[in-house]
């Protein structure tokens, strides 16, 4: 229910956010040509400008995180994204017209556009805002909660629902035989036992139910359910054993038994897999093609750098935990293979050299995974691949860190678009690289990819 109720606010925002693009337009050339009596062109001349912009402006939308499921960011960061998303849809509108040389259309229409724009889509992302803080302020749409259970999961869903408040849930007590009546749990009163469960029902006008109790209260579990479904009330299930699966679980079933597949791979999928690795071919053919002046710029500035070798090989780890040799281009002086497999670059390190510190910083040297990608080894997005050394390190101290090589390492990744490379935390890299692996889709890729060109290449993170 929660998830259906955000995906019908998300359809609903991303009609209005379209319907603001087609009025600001409009409205543009109104302002524009309101009263000229010159001639000029009409406006259906910039309907087809519409009908880029129009998916332009959803595309950056959704790749600026502005119709994420459950966002939670302030709504001056939401303004920032809105304003960013527009004046990019206006400069590659711009671009588009000087490729084209298409001199009719007016500049002054374009700067209207990009100005009442932001100001018509901030207005209605704040009125909707406002129009639903009042709904529920009033009491309207409000579902009365009882949450069952006052362990970890009943603490994580109370802060869940406490953070997200537009989902419209106002908890009204605990039920727990555990803890004493009155007593509190992140600010929620418990309000009775499982004994005083139909009471609670009825007297609180409960409208749904969270049951959040622990493996060793099963027992409980056909009690606690019978009462439940005689008042009548919606009953959700949050498994003890949920952080062991996905957000969105996998079911399959032998004979009629239920199956839980606890890590759901989207890229399992055959015809999945195959249209990933035909992009990855294409587009790093591709880029290998594009960027041959700068690869033999880069490797004539190595040789005259410092001695030794221009590419730089090193053992990863990859999919299905196969070991393969990474390239990259030498940004260190040259040293043995024992040294540079385990030892950490550091910010400062004395072993790089000047035009390699340069290029680590740009991640210009990642550049020759090209060839890693074209060969099958690595993808052009996934979670990056480590040394074997560290892998059997990270391993044993990291929960799940194994499930990475589930899919082809990348060249760049969720985790990286995100900040966490370099000298940062491992446990937030595999955070990102497993939430990449469960949720991914072709668009993901393309955000990332998109991340990427605007701020991962260039990272304070990268030594």
């Amino acid at each position: 229910m929660i998830r259906e109720n955000q995906e019908t606010l998300n359809k609903l925002q991303i009609v209005l956010d379209l319907a603001m693009v087609v009025t600001a337009l409009v409205l543009a050339y109104w302002l524009r040509f309101y009263n000229y009596e010159e001639s000029h062109l009409g406006f259906e001349s910039y309907v087809p400008a519409l009908i880029l912009l129009v998916p332009l402006h959803f595309l950056l939308y959704y790749f600026l995180g502005l119709y994420e499921p459950r966002r939670r960011q302030s709504i001056t960061l939401e303004v920032g994204r809105i304003i960013r998303a527009n004046l990019l849809s206006t400069m590659i509108l711009l671009a588009l017209l000087y490729f084209l040389k298409e001199i009719d259309y007016s500049r002054q229409v374009l700067i209207y556009f990009v100005v009442l724009t932001s100001v018509l889509t901030i207005g209605e992302r704040v009125a909707l805002r406002a129009i639903l803080y009042n709904i529920r302020k009033n009491g309207y749409n409000k579902k009365h909660v009882l949450i069952i259970g006052t362990g970890r999961l009943a603490k994580r869903l109370i802060g869940a629902l406490t953070e997200n408040r537009y989902l419209g849930y106002e908890i009204i007590g605990i039920i727990d035989d555990n803890i004493e009546i009155g007593k509190k749990l992140a600010g929620i009163a418990v309000t009775g036992g499982v004994a005083d469960l139909e009471d609670v029902i009825r007297e609180g006008k409960i409208d749904e139910i969270f049951i959040t109790i622990s493996t060793k209260d099963y027992d409980k579990f056909r009690t606690i359910i019978k009462v439940c479904e005689k008042s009548g009330a919606r009953t959700q299930i949050v498994p003890d054993y949920a952080r062991f699966i996905p957000a969105k679980p996998q079911m399959d079933e032998i004979d009629g038994i239920p199956l839980i597949n606890i890590r759901h791979v989207p890229l399992d999928n055959f015809l999945k897999a195959f249209s990933k690795r035909t992009f990855d071919i294409a587009f790093s053919f591709v880029g290998i093609l594009i960027c041959l002046p700068l690869l033999a710029l880069i490797i004539i500035g190595i040789k005259i750098d410092s001695p030794g070798p221009v590419f730089f090989a090193q053992e990863r780890v990859g999919l299905n935990k196969r070991h393969f040799k990474m390239y990259k281009f030498r940004t260190m002086k040259v040293q043995t293979s024992e040294d540079s497999d385990k030892e950490w670059t550091i910010k400062g390190d004395n072993r790089k050299t000047r035009l390699g510190n340069l290029l680590r910083k740009t991640s210009i040297d990642e550049l020759p995974q090209l060839w890693n990608v074209l060969k099958g080894d690595m993808s052009l997005v996934g979670p990056r691949p480590e040394r074997p050394f560290f892998v059997s390190q990270f391993k044993e101290k990291i929960p799940r860190y194994m499930v990475k090589h589930q899919v082809r390492p990348g060249i760049t990744g969720w985790a990286q678009v995100n900040g966490w490379r370099g000298d940062t935390s491992i446990r937030k890299r595999i955070e990102c690289d497993i939430y990449y692996i469960e949720n991914w889709m072709f668009l993901f890729d393309v955000k990332i990819l998109l991340m990427t060109l605007f701020k991962g290449f260039v990272n304070k993170n990268a030594y």
